[in-house]
């Protein structure tokens, strides 16, 4: 079965030249440098009209994994509002706090965007029992990707942690693999049926840096790894 490569794009030149790669899905975002956050409206419509691949969208309006209080809660509500009127394939977000998902914070952002689905970012990597987290996201139908890099340790750790959590998240949510993701690794990846969707940032982009742009034959060679 065929791979899903996710790209992460700041731009209409750059979800260009991910689509030209061969990129299956674009994660749009604005400043890297903190994560990535909200990108602005205009540059999501013009994201859109870009290209045909499905597109999603960070929520995030700051460099915590946190809804820092009720004006920032405002401001995702009014994102997620915004956004949903656009033909997006979903929106990306990821909200804890004291250690657990804020589930408060994730059902009223959920709410102002009723008809999207959502993808919870690496968030899910702060929260001390993966295995809970990924039971209490469950309870919310609309979620139906995870990213994650599996945790710490080398690949095989890592790797071993995937499957099992995958097992777990099946069949309502999907996991996917980022951080870290060597030829080696993105090769093995390639072998393992039960993880079929991966996720690069720095790896799509020049000199491999946040400060690099996203370049078509960095994309397209990941895509002929993943083959």
């Amino acid at each position: 079965m065929r791979k899903v490569l996710e790209v992460i794009v700041t731009s209409p030149a750059e979800a260009i030249e991910a689509e030209a790669g061969g990129a299956d899905r674009l994660e749009l975002v604005r400043d890297l440098a903190h994560g990535g956050l909200t990108p602005d409206f205009e540059v999501v419509s013009a994201v859109l009209d870009a290209v045909r691949i499905p597109v999603r969208v960070m929520l995030r309006e700051s460099a915590t994994m946190s809804v820092r209080n009720g004006q920032e809660l405002q401001r995702l509500q009014s994102a997620a509002s915004h956004f949903a009127q656009l033909p997006l394939d979903g929106i990306v977000l990821g909200f804890i706090r004291d250690g657990a998902i804020d589930q408060s914070a994730l059902e009223s952002v959920l709410r102002c965007a009723p008809e999207c689905r959502f993808t919870f970012h690496r968030a899910f990597e702060e929260l001390p029992n993966a295995e809970l987290a990924l039971a209490e996201l469950k309870r919310f139908p609309r979620i139906d990707r995870i990213l994650t890099s599996g945790g710490h340790g080398d690949w095989s750790r890592r790797k071993a942690r995937l499957l099992a959590l995958q097992g777990a998240a099946s069949p309502e949510i999907s996991l996917m693999v980022g951080a870290g993701l060597s030829g080696d690794v993105l090769r093995d990846l390639a072998r393992t049926p039960e993880l079929r969707e991966i996720h690069v940032g720095r790896a799509a982009r020049a000199q491999h840096s946040v400060a690099g742009t996203v370049e078509r034959g960095l994309v397209e060679r990941l895509r002929n790894i993943l083959q």
